[in-house]
């Protein structure tokens, strides 16, 4: 597995999907990243996993987490109304036409995997998701 090109590639397509003001692979906490900032994305590598059978080549897991941040643009605005169109572009973007994203035929395969942890509302106007993205490639 050549790793930079897959992390990069998959930063590209997702810093991409929507129009993040800010987006950037070093993690930046909410309280760092003003209104001003928000929309903002942050792609982060979380763990690799090597599958061996005798014989075959490895297959790796790498799982990537996605921090989302949205402002709410007032004081009566749910955050998630800002937060929920970023998610569903993040989707998209991993899902293309139904298809399995391979980013660029680096991976067999990067998709959602798992539960999607979101936070609005108890923050203010602040909201913020992180989305688990597991990607695998085989040598």
């Amino acid at each position: 597995m050549t790793r930079e090109p897959i992390y990069a590639t998959l930063f590209a397509l997702l810093s991409g999907a929507a129009p993040f003001v800010t987006s950037s692979r070093r993690l930046r906490h909410w309280s760092d990243v003003g209104p001003a900032e928000q929309p903002a994305l942050f792609v982060v590598q979380k763990s690799e996993t090597a599958e061996r059978k005798a014989g075959l080549p490895a297959k790796w897991r790498a799982l990537v987490d996605v921090y989302v941040y949205a402002h709410a643009p007032d004081d009566t605005t749910a955050p998630a109304t800002a937060l929920n169109p970023l998610l569903d572009a993040i989707e998209a973007a991993l899902a293309p036409q139904g298809a399995v994203q391979t980013l660029g035929g680096l991976a067999a395969h990067a998709w959602i995997a798992g539960r999607i942890e979101t936070d609005e509302g108890v923050l203010g106007g602040q909201a913020v998701a992180i989305v688990p993205i597991e990607i695998l490639v085989a040598d």
